[in-house]
């Protein structure tokens, strides 16, 4: 049987967390960061759980996670 192919997009995007949880960075942190208040650019910086709705998928992306 072939080794399966890992999506190498979502390998950059998602980690494993201490606990066994997938992991992902917040949207809206890379530009236009003038209008942002200091609070919600502080609270993108943190990493944050990839819902429970969305792991299934990502596991598929990510066989050896």
């Amino acid at each position: 049987m072939p080794k399966m192919k890992t999506n190498r997009g979502a390998a950059k995007r998602f980690k494993l967390s201490g606990t066994g949880k997938v992991m992902r960075r917040k949207a809206f942190a890379s530009h236009i960061l003038t209008k942002k208040s200091t609070k919600r650019k502080r609270n993108l910086r943190q990493g944050d759980v990839v819902d429970a709705t969305n792991v299934k998928s990502v596991k598929r992306l990510l066989p050896y996670l």
